[in-house]
């Protein structure tokens, strides 16, 4: 027996049909289908021509079903190849949790690359949020983050040399967190973060397997225990691989 026909193979040659759901709509969920449960990662979609021929549209409609799941991160376009087929975004609820912790939640691999640990002065912002004394050293990590073998986060993190003595003799690939508890009997209890965005640079762009300029989501945390500063970390995230969401509540007595 042949091979099942799929979603495009089922397509009328007639085309889309008119009604109340907007063509460039009906085809984007077309695509998602297919994206989501057809093809595997980085499995390449038909043309913008051979879409809109296939589906009797517009290749403007299909430009714009195309960009929608690019937006979220279904599909990525590769200059002079052509569109493929991702994985979604990850979801991530604001919380403290290790990425390791985080990514085997969510049923992936996680890997730590150790690129760079040493001793030093931190900058100025790090030492006053770490309570640190003039010209006081700390422990200083720069790690690559990974999923699945795919690289996820580039991280810069400093750490109170108090906190956690000898720290540049530990195993630095596993999850810092769960070395802070075993070792250090540290459970990081509370933390301040800020979120911003960036465009990645030469050296994030290499280590992440990104072009130079690509948009990045970046976080800048400070952890404590035991009612004290312990860590100053900020992680730059592939913007195509990650999404943030938040819990709002509006506090009691407001209008």
């Amino acid at each position: 027996m042949g091979e099942e026909p799929s979603s495009l193979q089922h397509a009328s040659a007639r085309g889309l049909p008119d009604g109340p759901m907007p063509k460039h709509v009906q085809l984007r969920e077309i695509l998602r289908e297919l994206a989501g449960d057809e093809l595997p990662h980085g499995a390449a979609v038909p043309s913008e021509r051979e879409l809109a021929l296939r589906y009797g549209v517009s290749r403007l409609t299909v430009r714009e079903a195309i960009g929608q799941l690019v937006t979220e991160g279904l599909l990525v376009r590769v200059r002079g190849k052509g569109t493929f087929t991702t994985r979604p975004r990850i979801d991530w609820q604001v919380h403290l949790a290790s990425f390791t912790e985080d990514m085997r939640r969510r049923g992936m691999h996680p890997e730590t690359v150790l690129l760079d640990a040493a001793e030093a002065v931190p900058p100025p912002a790090t030492a006053q949020a770490l309570g640190l004394a003039p010209q006081q050293t700390a422990f200083w990590l720069f790690r690559l983050r990974k999923a699945d073998g795919m690289p996820m986060a580039v991280e810069r993190g400093w750490y109170h040399p108090d906190s956690v003595p000898d720290l540049l003799d530990q195993d630095l690939t596993a999850s810092l967190y769960t070395l802070l508890s075993q070792r250090y009997r540290l459970q990081l209890e509370s933390g301040t973060q800020t979120v911003l965005a960036d465009d990645a640079d030469a050296e994030t762009a290499r280590l992440l397997g990104i072009r130079p300029g690509r948009s990045l989501l970046v976080f800048r945390r400070i952890s404590t225990a035991r009612g004290r500063p312990v860590e100053d970390m900020t992680s730059w995230y592939r913007g195509d691989r990650y999404q943030v969401t938040m819990q709002l509540d509006r506090e009691p007595g407001e209008p």
